[in-house]
């Protein structure tokens, strides 16, 4: 990976699109000179404050409640590895690579500030475990998102001492030592505040939160897609989502999902069919007519979310950190993760609803009372088949899981430390649960629009618009078969939700009518 290309870390702060790339596509890192001197003029003054004897925490003392305790030079090295190898506690289910890789990213950033005091070799090597590919093993549980993702980033800093395990580029489970010594790096010897500042940190939930916004800006006009299709093929009127109606309720959200409804209906067929003075639609269902409102509304709290993504991704997370102008070393509470873990609860509860009414919309498609002429279930012949019945017992499913993911985890506390950390966000949890609520909305997603493109196929000979139309096409050329005899569905939901996921349903709509909002 060193001889691909890298992002440079150190330069200003970095951009959603840059977590992305290292975290989900492998693109390596390196520090720019200016990280470099930054790091070395912080560590002057952890060196000048190690050789004083006043104690410094973090520099000479314990850490936590053990905060009391001045810690003689000749077992501060030990004091680093202990700290390091007791924090890595970690326990449960391995997390995915690419929330490794975030963390490890963003742990670097803030290292790249020059307010930790780590030294050059230390941001170093963890920029070269990036840039190898080298992921270190992390549990699910260890983090209560307060004093930093202490576990996750412990297991990290664990690897640079050439302790537990990591995972090769290619996959493969190795002893850190080894696969260190095989890639030619080798451990460091943690001096004075080094363990302190790697595990110090909001980078797991931070990451989390980088990856979600990522998709769900993706999933979001996708719900606009799959909205739009249901109220095609529901005989649904398209007038109530008409700019002038918008600009009464002036939501930036809500606007943008009207205006995407408005663009993808145009120039339907199928619309065209019902429009005209005999139309009496005009009171549909609140999952159809207040679709740009529930939309909307996620959008806005993405945005909200994303601002506050852009300050962390601005800022120093450390604790001391380090004030290098002023030769001081500071305590603070910027680890706290209340800011970051507040939103990811946001946008799960965002996600449950869109999720929520996108499971209605479908619904609707497959009662024979409500679907305005279209077959029980969307079957081939109903009774012997049963066409999407079950898909939509599968969205049943999800939606209400997606409902329990929505109850916060930030509203929680339990004290730690012998009660020194007596309040703490809860932000990792909140990532974790969010990290599956975005998994399930692009599953319901996924069944909106295969069931939407299936009774668009029994609308003929009414057309599409070109935009529902080009999804449509996109899902038979995807091997996706339209309506007939009960098929082994699960195969075709997942296709679909491949789809959806890599962005082909948006770039399918897109293609016909320009980017969407």
């Amino acid at each position: 990976m060193a001889d691909e290309p890298q992002i440079t870390v150190g330069t200003g702060p970095l951009t959603f699109d840059e977590v992305v790339a290292v975290a989900r596509h492998d693109i390596g890192v390196r520090l720019s000179d200016e990280a470099l001197e930054a790091i070395d003029r912080a560590r002057e003054v952890i060196d000048h404050l190690a050789a004083s004897p006043r104690p410094a925490y973090g520099v000479s003392t314990g850490f936590g409640a053990l905060a009391t305790r001045h810690i003689a030079p000749e077992l501060r090295a030990q004091l680093q590895r202990s700290l390091v190898r007791s924090h890595a506690a970690g326990s449960g289910t391995e997390v995915e690579r690419e929330v490794v890789r975030a963390l490890m990213l963003l742990r670097l950033s803030t290292l790249a500030t020059g307010h930790t005091g780590v030294r050059r070799e230390t941001a170093q090597l963890l920029a070269d475990l990036i840039d190898r590919g080298l992921t270190p093993i992390v549990h699910e549980y260890g983090s209560l998102g307060c004093s930093g993702d202490l576990a996750p980033l412990a297991h990290c800093a664990l690897a640079l001492m050439g302790e537990g395990e990591v995972r090769t580029a290619e996959g493969e489970l190795q002893p850190a030592e080894w696969a260190l010594r095989r890639a030619g790096l080798k451990p460091v010897q943690l001096a004075e505040k080094e363990g302190l500042a790697l595990i110090n940190g909001t980078d797991g939930m931070l990451g989390m939160l980088v990856l979600a916004l990522h998709d769900l800006r993706v999933l979001l006009q996708t719900a606009d897609i799959a909205a739009a299709m249901s109220v095609e093929g529901q005989l649904a009127t398209d007038r109530v989502f008409a700019p002038e109606l918008m600009a009464l309720r002036p939501h930036p959200g809500q606007a943008d999902s009207a205006h995407n409804l408005v663009a993808l209906l145009a120039d339907s067929g199928v619309v065209a069919s019902h429009r005209g003075p005999d139309c009496n639609r005009v009171q549909d269902a609140y999952s159809l007519r207040c679709s740009p409102q529930v939309h909307g509304a996620a959008r806005d709290t993405l945005e909200h979310a994303a601002s506050v993504a852009d300050r962390e991704l601005s800022s120093a997370i450390d604790n001391p950190v380090v004030l290098p102008d002023d030769g001081r070393v500071e305590s603070n509470g910027n680890f706290h993760g209340a800011p970051v873990g507040y939103v990811l609860d946001f946008l799960a509860i965002a996600a449950a609803d869109v999720a929520s009414v996108s499971e209605r919309r479908t619904d609707r498609f497959l009662d024979a009372n409500r679907s305005h002429g279209l077959p029980p279930f969307l079957a081939h012949d109903p009774g012997v088949d049963s066409g999407h019945m079950i898909a939509q017992y599968t969205q049943a499913g999800i939606v209400s899981e997606m409902k329990r993911l929505a109850v916060p985890a930030s509203v929680d506390s339990i004290p730690s430390s012998a009660m020194q950390e007596d309040h703490v966000s809860m932000g990792w949890n909140a990532a974790r649960k969010l990290r599956r609520s975005v998994d399930g909305l692009a599953r319901v997603l996924a069944v909106e629009v295969l069931t939407a493109a299936r009774a668009l196929d029994l609308r003929a000979p009414l057309d599409p618009s070109p935009a529902t139309g080009a999804v449509v096409r996109l899902l038979r050329d995807a091997g996706i078969e339209g309506p007939g005899p009960d098929r082994h569905l699960a195969p075709e939901i997942e296709r679909t939700l491949n789809l959806v996921r890599d962005g082909s349903v948006v770039a399918a709509a897109e293609s016909m009518i320009g980017e969407l909002r």
